[in-house]
């Protein structure tokens, strides 16, 4: 079977919920092509499917590396390292994505998350601000985010 059908494939099955039938597909694919762009971004959403941390990280770190100006790639990259190691080397990888994308709300909100969580609430405040003014949308997340639960009775949220 043609590459790019297996591939269709793979992506069908993860749309769909079938994470076990993506994965046996995944497993047909030749080795030597999993270096391929198209091949590590469907790893990348099979193997975050799968709770596969460090490997959804080895993946998001390539494609951070080979498409540094697609945003979802940081996000997804630090994300990933943050439960398969801890939040401080998720937020050096934000750290680096948010000087690269400095609009992208999705990043400041989760360098937010990340200063609540070790106790930097001013700084917190200011990445969530940002995120909102960003994207409205994030003051609703914002409100129920367990990250966020000590700004919570803040006046951030109006």
């Amino acid at each position: 079977m043609q590459l790019k059908w297996r591939l269709s494939h793979i992506r069908g099955y993860l749309e769909l919920g079938m994470v076990e039938a993506a994965a046996t597909e995944f497993s047909k694919i030749d080795p030597g092509v999993y270096g391929e762009s198209e091949v590590l971004k469907v790893s990348l959403c099979l193997f975050h499917e799968q709770e596969n941390w460090s490997a959804t990280r080895k993946v998001a770190a390539q494609l951070c590396e080979r498409e540094p100006s697609v945003a979802a790639w940081w996000i997804t990259f630090a994300y990933a390292t943050r439960r398969a190691e801890n939040l401080e080397a998720a937020e050096a990888i934000l750290r680096v994505a948010v000087k690269l994308h400095p609009k992208e709300a999705t990043i400041q909100f989760n360098l937010g998350c990340y200063a609540c969580q070790r106790g930097d609430l001013a700084m917190a405040k200011a990445y969530v601000a940002r995120a909102i003014a960003l994207d409205a949308h994030f003051l609703e997340t914002a409100k129920s985010d367990p990250d966020l639960k000590p700004l919570h009775d803040t006046d951030l949220f109006g």
